[in-house]
């Protein structure tokens, strides 16, 4: 079986390596590639990549940063979650046709669910309104959040999201004006943009701006201990990192692809077997 992540900067993802040792676990020869724009030149159009995966004989795609949203556009039919997310990090090739899935949304869902247990939404601070930020955003709604306020550096799409969200709960989510304002009323504030990767170093908001009866999240993984989550653990925050939700969107993505049930916990040890392995 062949499958395979599009995006940018991807090389350090751990991604692949799930797959591949959960494929092996079961007795599968699973090939996972990536195709890496930063990597290409000229860059081809996302449209014309997921044809020609689907051409040569891809089972399925991962999609992450940037193209989530986009994505939308090159498919024949999308599930639930990724409509009600607008966008989509999972594509499965089925003859001629291609269809769309959100595995974040029930990622970082678990995540919180075994990472910060017992723990009630409450106000949320939302950092990012891209597609990780949507899948978040409607996992919050699921979870019980009372509010969410969405900031971003787009005011149209944080608008969107928010009337995204309240299309199924009026009223939760609101776009952030002010965001000091914001952190000082928020009982959680997540991350969920790319600040904080190796590639895009700082954070997405000013440490100042926490304290210690906060809960901080982050989705970005690499570094594991992002900027933010250090500052917040100084802080004396519970905190979350995006260890988690790579975890378990890739245990549904495997299910998507596979049609078999992974085991969470092997996959789990596979991602953390790279801490293990990795310079300093």
């Amino acid at each position: 079986m062949r499958v395979g992540l599009v995006g940018r900067g991807i090389q350090a993802s751990r991604t692949p390596e799930m797959h591949r040792a959960e494929g092996a676990a079961m007795g599968m020869d699973l090939r996972y590639d990536l195709i890496d724009i930063d990597l290409m030149a000229p860059v081809p159009p996302l449209g014309d990549l997921i044809a020609r995966a689907g051409s040569d004989g891809y089972a399925g795609l991962n999609v992450t940063y940037p193209f989530k949203r986009a994505a939308l556009d090159h498919l024949d039919q999308v599930s639930d979650a990724a409509a009600r997310v607008g966008a989509v990090n999972t594509i499965i090739f089925q003859g001629r046709r291609r269809f769309g899935h959100n595995t974040d949304f029930w990622g970082f869902a678990e995540s919180m669910r075994q990472g910060l247990p017992g723990r009630a939404p409450g106000r949320v601070l939302l950092l990012g309104a891209g597609g990780a930020g949507g899948a978040v955003a409607h996992a919050l709604a699921d979870l019980g959040a009372t509010t969410i306020t969405i900031a971003d550096r787009d005011s149209a799409a944080a608008a969107a999201l928010a009337a995204s969200v309240n299309a199924t709960g009026p009223g939760r989510a609101v776009v952030a004006t002010d965001l000091a304002q914001a952190a000082r009323d928020a009982d959680g504030i997540v991350n969920a943009t790319p600040m904080g990767m190796a590639a895009h170093p700082g954070t997405a908001l000013s440490p100042d701006l926490l304290e210690s009866r906060h809960w901080v999240a982050d989705i970005v993984y690499f570094p594991l201990e992002t900027a933010f989550l250090r500052a917040a653990r100084a802080r004396g925050c519970a905190t979350l990192s995006g260890a988690g939700m790579a975890v378990f969107q890739a245990v549904r993505a495997f299910r998507l692809f596979t049609g078999l049930e992974p085991s969470p916990a092997r996959m789990r040890a596979t991602f953390e077997s790279f801490d293990t392995t990795a310079p300093a």
